[in-house]
């Protein structure tokens, strides 16, 4: 068998995107996708979506984790999916789309951004030392000083897999509140990775979010090891409405493999 693919990434988030819409992909075959993203034998990637026909929408987006088994949902996924879709023809610069937590609509810029409508949070759960909430995915945030340094992998590991989370898993992230510059930066730990990534689209939404309680207001800039994005919301307690995800979506090649 012969597969074509396209590999996208967004801030360094990377993704083998495959067009499904005749639903050739053999969606139960965990082996397959964990050997597509594995970087050292595979094509390499933190994830692997599908794009396939949804009747309603432009497309739905299903979207795998690296490890094989079917994700939540993936923010910067999402804004490289609504790209893929204008590759393909599907769309032109608007899109309306359904992903695992349900519908979304996101825009592209003619500087070729991606602003994703995210979901809203209705529950934001705030502790002394961290924040969690869901975005799409669940998500543990901690804010801490000199990032750059953090030992994100050992310690992201350990929250991601202590009692509370093992079993169903959270994602963590840690942020560093800005001082001389406006920009928060974020690095995450991501389950279904079991990893640090370069970037977590869902992650830095929950992060800007739990930034409004350190006084950051909406929207906020964000600096991950992969790039810039922007995350724009409004904010009534804990319920979080109009959340915007906004970044660079690209195509880095396209190629055929043989399974």
């Amino acid at each position: 068998m012969e597969l074509t693919f396209y590999k996208y990434q967004g801030t360094a988030n990377d993704f083998v995107m495959v067009d499904n819409r005749n639903l050739h992909f053999d969606v139960t075959n965990q082996k397959l996708v964990h050997f597509l993203c594995e970087r050292r034998i595979g094509i390499g990637a933190d994830g692997l979506i599908l794009l396939q026909n949804r009747e309603g929408y432009d497309f739905e987006m299903v979207y795998f984790n690296a490890d094989g088994r079917l994700g939540s949902m993936c923010g910067n996924g999402g804004r490289c999916t609504v790209q893929f879709a204008k590759q393909l023809g599907v769309i032109t610069d608007k899109a309306y789309f359904l992903a695992a937590d349900g519908d979304h609509y996101a825009t592209i810029s003619d500087e070729g951004l991606v602003s994703l409508k995210m979901n809203d949070v209705q529950a934001i759960e705030c502790s002394d030392d961290f924040y969690y909430l869901n975005t799409g995915s669940p998500h543990y945030v901690s804010f801490v000083e000199e990032l750059t340094n953090y030992d994100v992998f050992e310690k992201g590991k350990n929250i991601r897999y202590n009692d509370r989370f093992q079993a169903e898993g959270t994602n963590v992230n840690f942020a560093e509140l800005p001082v001389e510059t406006n920009e928060l930066f974020v690095r995450t730990y991501e389950r279904g990775v079991e990893d640090e990534t370069f970037s977590c689209g869902t992650g830095v939404t929950a992060t800007a979010i739990a930034a409004s309680y350190k006084g950051l207001a909406s929207p906020v800039k964000i600096k991950t090891l992969g790039g810039k994005l922007e995350v724009s919301f409004n904010r009534d307690g804990e319920k979080v409405t109009d959340i915007y995800l906004t970044g660079p979506a690209q195509l880095v090649f396209e190629g055929k493999i043989t399974i």
